[in-house]
């Protein structure tokens, strides 16, 4: 491939990255802006989502020669743990600031580090340790601003979605084998049917569904283009693209809900934001230099 072909190649994958880092920003705007309660946001996105998600995996697999559709016990547990983590991230939004659920998110990677070390063997690097100890400083702030406030309740509940993300991003990477895009689709059709027993999905009315429709399509379009995007890019620079997500979910929220968060949410969410900015942007800048040293160093031995 030509340097040319390289170059357009990294550059639809950013655009990728960065349209999904969009999508994945209008999730608070979309709970927030539905008058319904949580399962039953959850229920509508777990629909039109899992429709969406499986499409693509059909058309992805008629593409590719055959779509691996089985996912058998890993699978499942993989699709369980999401389902639970979805509904948990959904109901924090009704309960706290967008921003400080942006913001709780952004530290996956830093609590999934320790888990991999833990249930992996996998080296944690110094730096990983303490952009996680700046982070859970940052997180602490928010935390602590929320006692004796009515958003303390959906920060735990952040915080805990948090946690159960960072299981399954340890359960991605330790089940290779397993379709991920195909158990995000099962996954949300969990929660759709699971819907079913707790309450009346179709009891909404014509505005809520359709706002919740259009959060199936948006979440359904986020992960799809965050599957194509990585594919295209080194992972340390889609971590660092992915991390746009928490300004942009701030500023939809204060754009489009006029919702500003209190001192303490701003506090902590700027150590937590310099931390993940520093981490990324360092590994981003290292593979930038390696990939450079390797291709002067093949130019050189060509001439």
């Amino acid at each position: 491939m030509s340097q040319i072909d390289n170059s357009r190649t990294h550059m639809q994958g950013v655009v990728l990255i960065v349209a999904s880092t969009a999508f994945f920003a209008l999730a608070g705007i979309f709970t927030k802006t539905a008058t319904t309660d949580a399962w039953t946001i959850a229920c509508w996105r777990g629909f039109v989502g899992s429709i969406a998600i499986a499409a693509y995996v059909y058309w992805r697999g008629r593409a590719t020669g055959g779509a691996k559709l089985r996912l058998g016990l890993r699978g499942w547990a993989l699709a369980i743990v999401g389902a639970l983590s979805s509904l948990a991230f959904i109901a924090s939004f009704k309960y706290t600031y967008v921003a400080n659920v942006a913001i709780i998110y952004a530290t996956v990677p830093f609590m999934a580090a320790p888990m991999e070390w833990l249930t992996l063997g996998q080296r944690v690097r110094p730096q990983t340790l303490i952009v996680a100890l700046v982070s859970l400083a940052g997180i602490a702030v928010m935390v602590q601003g929320g006692f004796g406030s009515d958003h303390l309740f959906g920060d735990l509940i952040a915080v805990l979605m948090t946690f159960g993300c960072a299981i399954y991003l340890v359960m991605i990477r330790a089940y290779s084998d397993v379709p991920v895009v195909w158990a995000a689709a099962v996954s949300a059709f969990l929660l759709f049917v699971a819907g079913w027993f707790i309450i009346d999905p179709l009891d909404v009315s014509l505005r809520d569904a359709l706002v919740m429709s259009a959060f199936g399509l948006s979440f359904a379009a986020a992960s799809i283009l965050w599957t194509e995007g990585a594919r295209l890019i080194p992972a340390a620079e889609a971590g660092l693209l992915g991390a746009a997500e928490v300004p942009l979910a701030i500023l939809f929220a204060w754009l489009i809900l006029s919702e500003l968060p209190p001192s303490a949410s701003i506090i902590g969410g700027a150590i937590v934001l310099t931390a993940l900015f520093v981490h990324t942007g360092r590994d981003a800048l290292k593979h930038r230099k390696s990939t450079q040293r390797t291709i002067g160093a093949e130019s050189a031995s060509s001439s």
